[in-house]
């Protein structure tokens, strides 16, 4: 949630407004409802702020006689505190000259209280936000100190709750000074010109290079450089790194939307997060865990946290953990994780999972489970963000940048990352044989991406079935076993993309109360495990599928190839290429996948960017 912007180069001129401008492009797929800009010259500060889409703040900015400038930042809002106006939008201004200008991610929850000291002073406010009174509390602090990191040192020991704030000032031209607790910042670094971001897509069309920082820092860039402090004013170090993707990563590439395009990034997402993490005899070796083998060796129970789309991939994982390690995997959401006193102890391994490593529930689920002691591990898509930071090791997934709000490559990336885990923990604990199970598995998983790639050529039945299904109003999908997870990840998949009622349930449940939803004409996606799959879970899935059809349900059944055993039951069969059960959902959820896209394309919906939804949630 929230994008944030900020630039500082070498002279006087447009660049820095071209420059937080196309930042804030990069980021509107983190989600917004208005969007704002300030700039700074020599001495004089302009802003300019608009309600809904960045294109209104282009128009506006269009009409205004824009000064040159050297300093700027940007910012596009999920709104908190207050609607979604002009008035609500960031940038804030603070003092009563309006020399100063704020942005802001978060939730700052004692804002009240300050609210009511500064309305003792006199304050006036023009919105109500809790950011303008971090606003005015900085100009107060630049009025006493001069300075703006001064300022920012004596504003942010105040503050309570999750934050970044970017602040500029008229008298300091030269300077943008940023703090972040508990909410994602990064540094830029360029040639003469410095950037901050909510994300290295911010600035990933100028520098790949970038800097981390930690919780309860300070940073002040310039064109010169960086000085990175302490909320307390001691100084302190970030840590460099190469971002490993560039800009044309970030674009379309001919696709019509992003979606489509990381749909299509798939194999190579899961070839990518495979690689360099097996040696030449197909060992696995994950020497970036940095966790001493004993101690994996040791655990004894495994909880996974997370949300949404990454908690199904974690449910997926739990089967296979299970049957390859024989440790007992528990599903936690983090936002309940920390509510319901969990059994953690050092000999439970929590595995957090996020795409963004920003997800603010799941941060907080990590930090309550290493206050407990508990061994924890971040499967994580962006290097350097908060929750792999604060983990004990960290498996990154290298699915590249995942511009749409609905995640897919993101999902598979994760599942095979806890496949990797799961199969490293299986050989550390087990035999030569184990070993020798978990090469055979991993040379699998390598055929993996090819098999993606063609069922991608295959789809053009399930676009059609979408486009035909365009007002359908309701949609119910079945799985068993590893399938149960990836028909709730499809249903998902249609409640956010297309604002249509859709459920997933596990197919044994049916007899249990949800049988009564089926009626004439219901269409019912099916998740059909392999012939080969164990406890004859085959059988039990097409007798469910006789089940519904004897009561009239439309039933689409994605099956292996060759399994006729549901042709006979099935109004449509989308055929999915063989491998083994446990690997299966990384095949079976791609077309799941394709028909929501094209259903909700087919409603003239956006995409990539639905309504009420955010990329990345850094609020609780």
């Amino acid at each position: 949630m929230c994008g944030i912007v900020g630039y500082v180069g070498p002279g006087m001129g447009s660049h820095p407004l071209d420059v937080v401008m196309e930042g804030l492009a990069r980021l509107e797929y983190r989600g917004y409802d208005s969007a704002g800009v300030a700039l700074v010259g020599d001495g004089s500060l302009f802003s300019e702020k608009r309600a809904g889409k960045l294109v209104n703040l282009q128009e506006a900015l269009a009409r205004d006689d824009v000064p040159d400038a050297r300093t700027a930042i940007g910012h596009t809002r999920w709104a908190t505190h207050g609607g979604p106006t002009d008035e609500n939008a960031h940038p804030h201004r603070g003092g009563t000259e309006g020399k100063l200008a704020v942005v802001h991610n978060g939730i700052l929850e004692n804002f009240h209280a300050l609210k009511q000291e500064l309305d003792a002073d006199g304050v006036e406010f023009t919105s109500e936000t809790d950011t303008e009174v971090a606003g005015h509390l900085l100009a107060a602090a630049f009025e006493r100190t001069g300075d703006l990191t001064r300022a920012m040192q004596d504003v942010v020991v105040r503050l309570e709750g999750a934050f970044t704030l970017l602040a500029v000032h008229a008298d300091q031209p030269d300077k943008v000074v940023a703090a972040r607790r508990n909410s994602p910042l990064v540094i830029g670094l360029g040639d003469g010109e410095n950037f901050l971001g909510s994300d290295v897509a911010a600035f990933i069309g100028y520098t790949k290079q970038a800097v981390e920082l930690d919780q309860d820092q300070i940073v002040t860039i310039t064109a010169r450089g960086y000085e990175v402090r302490g909320f307390d004013g001691t100084p302190a170090e970030g840590r460099p790194y190469e971002v490993t993707w560039d800009a044309a990563a970030a674009e379309k590439s001919g696709f019509d939307t992003f979606m489509e395009k990381e749909i299509h990034d798939q194999p190579q997402a899961i070839a990518d997060t495979l690689l360099g993490r097996t040696d030449a005899t197909g060992q696995l070796i994950l020497d970036e865990l940095r966790i001493d083998e004993e101690r994996l060796r040791g655990v004894e129970r495994i909880t996974v946290v997370a949300c949404g789309t990454a908690s199904y991939a974690g449910m997926v994982a739990k089967y296979a953990i299970e049957q390859w390690t024989r440790i007992p995997v528990e599903i936690a959401l983090a936002h309940e994780f920390r509510y319901s006193d969990p059994v953690v102890d050092a000999r439970t391994l929590v595995v957090s999972i996020s795409q963004s490593g920003e997800t603010a529930d799941t941060a907080m689920a990590v930090r309550y489970a290493r206050s407990l002691g508990g061994l924890t591990v971040s499967i994580c898509n962006t290097h350097g963000a908060t929750i792999p930071r604060e983990s004990d090791a960290v498996l990154y997934t290298h699915a590249g940048p995942e511009i749409a709000v609905a995640s897919t490559k993101a999902f598979l990336a994760q599942i095979t990352a806890c496949y990797v885990l799961g199969l490293y923990l299986a050989q550390l604990r087990g035999t030569d044989e184990h070993a020798a199970k978990a090469r055979e598995l991993m040379g699998e998983l390598n055929e993996v991406p090819e098999k993606i790639g063609a069922l991608l050529t295959e789809m053009d039945r399930v676009e059609e079935i979408a486009r035909f299904m365009a007002d359908t109003r309701a949609v119910l999908f079945l799985g068993r076993h590893v399938g149960y997870p990836i028909a709730m990840e499809g249903a998902l998949k249609l409640k956010e993309l297309a604002y249509i009622h859709a459920e997933g349930f596990a197919a044994g449940e049916l007899k249990h109360g949800p049988i009564a939803l089926i009626e004439p004409g219901q269409p019912v996606f099916i998740v059909v495990p392999g012939p080969d799959a164990p406890n004859e879970l085959h059988k039990k899935v097409v007798s469910n599928i006789q089940e519904i059809r004897a009561r009239g349900a439309r039933t689409l059944v994605i099956a292996q190839e060759g399994d006729q055993d549901v042709v006979p039951f099935a109004d449509e069969v989308i055929r999915v290429p063989r491998t083994s059960p446990l690997l299966q959902p990384l095949l079976t959820v791609v077309p799941l996948q394709v028909f929501a896209l094209h259903l909700s394309t087919a409603k003239g919906l956006d995409v990539d960017q639905p309504r009420n939804l955010a990329k990345s949630v850094t609020v609780e």
